[in-house]
Order: structure tokens, then C-alpha cells, then sequence
């Protein structure tokens, strides 16, 4: 008996805690996030010379208030970028290939502040993954492609804020990476 009284007891603490929060993303809120994507699953494996960092912008403006009381819902777009190249020596000379990678989406995200100063969401992308592949190097064997498809993600975040304006960032989910971390700035 004392257990489920102590377990009723930190829920309705914990209940109350979560009513008390403010939001930190509403109606009428634009921000812009920068982020440096880590655990990309793109470029793996042996032979890859150079890489760039998979880096995102993205843009978000709140659309609606109250949702589950202190909820909100906004929608923005999403840019991202990762590039590679694989080159090998073969016959006296290097041959290889330069991918790319671009994703542009449209992103809706639902807001519901659990801490104070962190705005937490997670949300949807619908976009387009524009990939290409060229050949590179002193010894050309005539390839160059793309494969371009359309791509459906879901991800997790948060943006703790330093002050009103600027705040840490990190997502969790798919898009150029699994893992995105930077800066966000509510404009």
C-alpha cells in the first residue's frame, strides 16, 4: 500500500510539474536551426579520401497554441548536404567517384515543453533526395549517375535555450544523419 501511494504520489508531482512549464515554441515563434550531422550511414566503408561533414538548415514557424494545454505545432522546411569521395589507384594513375547528396523537405513538428528552457518536439518530413555520382581522377572510366527518390522521415529533438534567443540543438532521427547537433536561433 505504501508503494502505490508513494507511485500516486510522484505522478501527481510529476503531473504538476509538466502543467507548470512554459513553452518555449508557439504560434507565431520562427526559428532557424544550423546542425552538423554524426552517424550518418551514408559514405561508409573503406577507400573514401575526403568527406564532408553532413551539415542541415532547417526553419521552423509555429502555426498553432494550446494543443494538450501547453502543446504547440509548427511547420518549416529542411535543407541538407553531405558530400565524398572514393578513389583508388589503378593501371599507374587514380580513379574514383564524387557522391552527393541533397535532401530539401517540408517538416511539421509537434512541441510539449517538459523541463524548463527545453523545447522538445518530434515530428515528420516529406521530401526529395537528390543524389549524384560522377567519375573523378587520372584515369576516367566514363560513369556518372544519379538516383534521385523521394524520402519520409520521423524524427526527435530538442533546443535548450541559453537565453530568449539562442539555444543548443540536437535531433535525433533520418535525414542526412541519424544524429544532428548545433546552434538554433529564434528570430
Amino acid at each position: 500500500m505504501k508503494k502505490i501511494l508513494a507511485v500516486l504520489m510522484i505522478s501527481f508531482f510529476a503531473v504538476g510539474l509538466l502543467q507548470a512549464q512554459e513553452s518555449t515554441f508557439g504560434k507565431g515563434d520562427k526559428v532557424a536551426n544550423l546542425g552538423i550531422g554524426l552517424l550518418s550511414g551514408l559514405y561508409s566503408g573503406s577507400g573514401y579520401t575526403s568527406k564532408m561533414p553532413p551539415v542541415s538548415l532547417s526553419f521552423e514557424y509555429g502555426i498553432v497554441d494550446d494543443v494538450l494545454e501547453v502543446g504547440s505545432i509548427g511547420i518549416g522546411g529542411y535543407v541538407g548536404y553531405a558530400s565524398a569521395k572514393w578513389e583508388s589507384d589503378w593501371g599507374g594513375g587514380v580513379w574514383g567517384w564524387k557522391y552527393t547528396n541533397f535532401i530539401i523537405g517540408a517538416r511539421g513538428s509537434f512541441h510539449y515543453p517538459l523541463v524548463d528552457k527545453l523545447d522538445t518536439y518530434a515530428g515528420v518530413m516529406l521530401g526529395y533526395n537528390v543524389v549524384s555520382v560522377k567519375d573523378i581522377g587520372t584515369v576516367q572510366v566514363g560513369y556518372s549517375a544519379s538516383g534521385s527518390e523521394g524520402v519520409f522521415n520521423a524524427y526527435v529533438g530538442g533546443r535548450y535555450y541559453f537565453n530568449d534567443n539562442f539555444a543548443a540543438m540536437a535531433e535525433l532521427g533520418t535525414g542526412i544523419a541519424y544524429l544532428n547537433i548545433g546552434i538554433a536561433y529564434k528570430l
